[in-house]
């Protein structure tokens, strides 16, 4: 048997050459001596497809993995070593090092390649809109006959930061476009519907509140027909707050907490807890708030009732005996709140 190529005997040929001449026909690697891919100028996601993806990779990790995906193994070769290096860079142009090494009927080779990866600028669709302000949702933050407390505002915009944090990774219009004070609240403008509506609900875990929403038609796809709609979300917390005082169904309670879901209040008669839906947030009518709560003194007991002095006038106040006048000694301060000309004793 000869080789094709130089016609010398070999007892062991490879597609009709020998391994000599084989090997120095054999390429590792095919690539293309210029490579290109379009970035985008802000935040560096690549287009693929005609889809955006990867963003807020470093530029070299952007080059790497053009270059990785635009590397052809020859099928002859089984899991060659392949480094790649950026020697260095022309403005947009990265000039690329590749060096492959395998082991193959008992020889090592080792291959050397150079190729140009060129970084096409645009600006990508979400970012695009990020930078013209585009939103699709308004977060309308009111308090129900008040205004926010400070508290309230602080804790939103931390909330605010981190959530949209979280979501940015999966969604990337999730960011706050706009955000506009006002005397009667603050409204947000989101990005997206989806962020704005995660947002809504964690307000709504936090604090408790009640949300309605309002799409409004916009304008009209002429590509598809549709309509698009931006999202009103009114968020309303509640005219009070965790130890203000309530009255619901003829109950006269104290909040104990509010969530997402509930509120828990404790009746200032039986000292029961019960708990409200949401849903009844227009039944309950707020009575008291928490620094309306004064001190005073047990001045005596029996064994169905208690006295304790009027915080204001200093008259003495009879009232039928509960487990905290049960559980408090004569002498002792205690709280109470005056409500519809009548006193309950609070739970310090």
């Amino acid at each position: 048997m000869f080789c094709h190529e130089c016609g010398d005997s070999d007892d062991e040929l490879i597609e009709g050459l020998c391994k000599d001449c084989f090997l120095k026909q054999l390429s590792i690697l095919t690539i293309p001596q210029d490579i290109s891919v379009t970035v985008c100028a802000h935040c560096n996601s690549k287009l693929e497809n005609g889809k955006w993806k990867e963003s807020y990779l470093l530029e070299d990790e952007i080059i790497y993995r053009v270059l990785e995906n635009a590397i052809e193994i020859n099928q002859l070769t089984k899991n060659p070593e392949i480094e790649l290096e950026i020697l260095q860079m022309r403005g947009t142009i990265a000039e690329c090092y590749i060096e492959a090494k395998i082991t193959i009927y008992g020889r090592e080779v080792i291959q050397k390649y150079e190729t140009n990866v060129r970084l096409n600028k645009s600006v990508c669709t979400p970012c695009s809109k990020r930078n013209s302000g585009y939103y699709e949702t308004v977060i309308q933050l009111r308090a129900d006959s008040r205004e926010l407390t400070h508290r309230e505002i602080a804790k939103t915009n931390d909330l605010i930061k981190k959530s949209l944090a979280n979501q940015f990774e999966k969604d990337k219009l999730a960011y706050l476009a706009q955000k506009t004070e006002m005397k009667e609240g603050i409204d947000y403008y989101f990005g997206s519907s989806k962020s704005g509506r995660r947002v809504a609900n964690e307000i709504k875990e936090e604090f408790g509140a009640v949300i309605k929403e309002s799409p409004r038609l916009i304008t009209q796809d002429k590509s598809t027909g549709k309509g698009l709609y931006r999202v009103w979300i009114s968020v309303r917390l509640p005219n009070f707050q965790v130890n203000d005082f309530i009255e619901f169904k003829d109950k006269i309670a104290q909040v104990a907490s509010v969530s997402g879901s509930k509120i828990i209040a404790i009746n200032l008669k039986t000292f029961e807890e019960f708990s409200i839906q949401w849903r009844d947030y227009d039944d309950i009518e707020v009575l008291g708030r928490s620094n309306e709560i004064l001190k005073t003194t047990l001045i005596s007991k029996s064994p169905n009732s208690f006295q304790i002095l009027n915080p204001i006038t200093y008259e003495v106040i009879e009232l039928p005996l509960n487990k905290i006048a049960i559980n408090s000694n004569i002498g002792d301060e205690v709280n109470v709140i005056g409500i519809e000309n009548e006193f309950y004793l609070i739970n310090n």
